[in-house]
């Protein structure tokens, strides 16, 4: 993979964490900063994914109505405790 220089401004307290990490572990700051990056873009892209499957959900129109999940809520941690409730509200097609 080919690799990149980037500049980019951090404050004085996460220089000396991330100086910290790469003393402790023996590795170089650039790869233990590049990790970290890694990480937040991987969270940033689901975070996306979901929302948007969650809009396209949203667009078809099939939700749960705050009865049906306060109902079903209300049944955690007992005996009978109910399975999550199908769509009960639906769009008009």
């Amino acid at each position: 993979m080919t690799s990149h220089v980037m500049s980019l401004r951090i404050s004085s307290e996460m220089k000396e964490k991330l100086e910290r990490i790469s003393s402790d572990t023996k590795r170089p700051v650039s790869d233990i900063a590049e990790e970290a990056l890694s990480e937040y873009v991987l969270q940033q892209e689901m975070e996306a994914k979901a929302l948007d499957e969650a809009i396209e959900r949203a667009d078809r129109g099939d939700f749960v109505s705050h009865e049906a999940v306060a109902d079903w809520l209300r049944t955690w941690g007992s005996a009978d405790e109910k399975a999550a409730p199908d769509a009960d509200i639906f769009r008009k097609r």
